[in-house]
Formats: C-alpha cells, sequence, structure tokens
C-alpha cells in the first residue's frame, strides 16, 4: 500500500500531468480511474467542482493541477522539478500559465474534443469550434517554435522542470488529430523538444502503463458544458 492516490480517468491530459510528474519524482502511487462514477450525475464528490485530478496524500486532499505537481516536487524526495534560479521558475510559472490559457483549451477543448473524443462517441463535430481553434493552435505553436528554436533544450531550464510535463500531454493529445500532425510537421524545434521529453524515463513509464484507449463514456455530456457554445 502507498499513501499517495491519484484519482482521475485515463485519458485525461491534466491527470496525466500528475502522473508524469509522480512519476518523475519517483513517487509510489496509487491510481483510481474515475470514469465509472464520473458517468453518474452527483457521483464524483471528492473535487469540489467535479473535476480531476484529486491528490490524497495520507489525509491530505488536493485538487488543481499546478498545485498539485507543486506540492509533489515540494513534499517527496526525488529530483528537484523546479528551477534553482528565481528567474527561471518564474519562467517556468509563466509556460505553465501559458498551458492552462493558451494551449490546452484550443487544442483539447476546440480540436481533441471535437476530432478525437466526441467521433468516438458518435456525435458529430462542431467545425466551427475546430476553425476557430486552428490559428489560435498555430499562433500558440509559433511561439513555443520561436522559444526552443533559441538553442533551448527544455522549456524553463537546461533540464525538464514542471513546465515541460505540464506542457507534453497537450501537444501529445494535438498530434493525434490531422491538422494537429499537420501543424507539429511544420516546427523543428518543437519536434525536437517531443523527442527529448519521449526519451525521459517518466515518459516512457506513463505510455508503458496506459491501456488502449476507449471512449470517454462520461464526456457525452460534456456536448453541454465543454464545447465552446455551451
Amino acid at each position: 500500500m502507498t499513501d499517495v492516490i491519484l484519482y482521475g480517468f485515463q485519458r485525461s491530459t491534466y491527470v496525466n500531468v500528475a502522473r508524469l510528474v509522480l512519476l518523475a519524482k519517483g513517487v509510489p502511487f496509487e491510481f483510481h480511474d474515475t470514469e465509472t462514477v464520473m458517468r453518474a450525475p452527483g457521483g464524483w464528490t471528492l473535487h469540489p467542482f467535479g473535476r480531476v485530478p484529486v491528490l490524497l496524500h495520507d489525509d491530505f486532499l488536493l485538487w488543481e493541477t499546478a498545485a498539485i505537481v507543486t506540492y509533489i516536487d515540494e513534499a517527496f524526495a526525488g529530483p528537484p522539478l523546479q528551477p534553482a534560479c528565481a528567474r527561471r521558475r518564474a519562467a517556468m510559472r509563466a509556460w505553465i500559465g501559458s498551458v492552462d490559457s493558451y494551449y490546452y483549451p484550443w487544442i483539447v477543448f476546440h480540436l481533441v474534443h471535437e476530432r478525437l473524443v466526441f467521433h468516438e462517441l458518435g456525435i458529430p463535430a462542431d467545425e466551427q469550434a475546430v476553425m476557430r481553434a486552428l490559428p489560435e493552435i498555430r499562433r500558440a505553436l509559433a511561439v513555443l517554435e520561436q522559444h526552443l528554436a533559441a538553442n533551448r533544450s527544455f522549456l524553463a531550464d537546461d533540464a525538464p522542470s514542471l513546465a515541460d510535463y505540464f506542457m507534453l500531454p497537450s501537444l501529445t493529445a494535438l498530434g493525434f488529430t490531422d491538422e494537429g500532425r499537420d501543424m507539429l510537421a511544420q516546427t523543428p524545434a518543437v519536434a525536437r523538444w517531443l523527442a527529448a521529453m519521449a526519451a525521459l524515463p517518466a515518459v516512457q513509464r506513463l505510455r508503458a502503463m496506459l491501456p488502449p484507449p476507449v471512449p470517454i463514456e462520461h464526456a457525452r455530456h460534456w456536448v453541454q458544458i465543454h464545447r465552446p457554445a455551451a
């Protein structure tokens, strides 16, 4: 038994951020899949807003991914995932905020949900949402490409930080779409960064433990609550 439990469903972008950081720190943890309980109205109550991930460490319950990964880095032994330099640490936080504001919403909510998640459930895509997202994703990738092309191996430091683990699942999801693959093919510095991240033991361990993808059944109600028009 371990005293760390991570709650979430397998294909959640932010759940995989938390799993990557736990693996990078070498923290033993149990994963509790919430897919079944999230299908039932009112069935998921550990997060006050009904979201994931949620971390339980002994009797300490924590939600919101940025808070979770910062806590993991500071509460457990293992390689530090926040730069020692104050300026680099601030840059790390800026990239984490950018994922929340400019990468994840356009990539996952607008594109991946429409092209993959809803398609797998037999729900027609909202093409207007996709078309609105594509220029925003191109702009976000251009910013990332320019940053990484300036002789940088990682986003905020010489080694992977929380920012890199925050960014990776969104860009991985982008690569599962046709539009995303086309855009990523035009960003060589981003491609180099993705290859460097793929070589990390934590990333390899997470990918090895993920089950084959299946439709996210509880996502049927996302049409009402997660679609941009909603």
